[in-house]
């Protein structure tokens, strides 16, 4: 009876209701987690730069007290090449100082990283893009993970956009392309089929200067295809090389 039926479709409604609930809710479960450990890694990079930094600087520090008493005794030829050791000491232990000083800021400052735009045309196809965020100091490492994670090829950077607050910037791109996400239904998944020029006019209109990479270099897919472009042409040479060998019948007794 129609009863009946109703009663159904609406317990069916109810079961994908809640099974659609229970779904996003471990989808949420998931990304959490994800970001739990991507975070744990980026203080663990960072805190291991800090460190590095430290050891580089204390490195500079004495060779350049080392080479101030050297300069102390010494003339002519000998205290010219000392004086530019000690240019090229004090340029070294500034850059040392810095990137301690900018692991210190990133470590302690949450929302400060780098947002990403990467591509990966032996996986995806042309005109797909990624655009994520990373809070480690050296955002081609995770790009590298993302490249080792199920992909046969990989990743190729075409921009990296340090911001105060790389999460909201990411957000923002995020709904600025909502319309050309691959995947519609899980917001976890940051694929977008978008032309590159939407993406650069858009980052540069929110006021980020950044170099973009047009062209992928997509070096591995481009080198698979030239091999499989080749055994192909060599196969079709074996072909041929059969055909002239071993013509048909017709054409032996025609």
């Amino acid at each position: 009876t129609k009863e009946f039926f109703d009663l159904k479709k609406e317990e069916l409604i109810i079961t994908y209701e809640q099974q659609l609930k229970k779904y996003k809710g471990k989808e949420e479960q998931r990304r959490i987690r994800e970001e739990a450990r991507e975070e744990e890694k980026a203080q663990r990079e960072l805190e291991r730069n800090r460190r590095d930094a430290e050891k580089e600087e204390l490195f500079y520090q004495k060779a350049l007290e080392k080479v101030k008493r050297e300069i102390e005794q010494a003339t002519g030829a000998k205290y010219e090449a000392l004086s530019d050791k000690i240019r090229v000491l004090e340029e070294e232990l500034v850059k040392a100082n810095e990137k301690k000083e900018r692991a210190i800021s990133m470590a302690q400052q949450t929302k400060i990283g780098y947002v990403y735009v990467i591509s990966n045309i032996g996986s995806f196809g042309e005109n797909i893009y990624k655009i994520g965020m990373t809070r480690r100091l050296e955002a081609e490492e995770r790009i590298y993970e993302l490249s080792n994670a199920s992909v046969p090829f990989k990743y190729d950077i075409h921009a990296l956009i340090f911001s105060e607050d790389a999460p909201t910037l990411e957000n923002e791109l995020h709904k600025k392309f909502d319309e050309y996400k691959v995947n519609m239904t899980n917001n976890r998944k940051e694929f977008f089929k978008v032309d590159l020029d939407k993406i650069m006019e858009e980052i540069k209109s929110m006021g980020f200067e950044t170099d973009f990479i047009i062209e992928p270099e997509a070096r591995e897919y481009r080198e698979t295809q030239m091999i499989l472009k080749t055994l192909q042409e060599k196969q079709e040479e074996i072909e041929e090389n059969k055909e002239s060998e071993f013509p048909d019948a017709e054409e032996i007794f025609m």
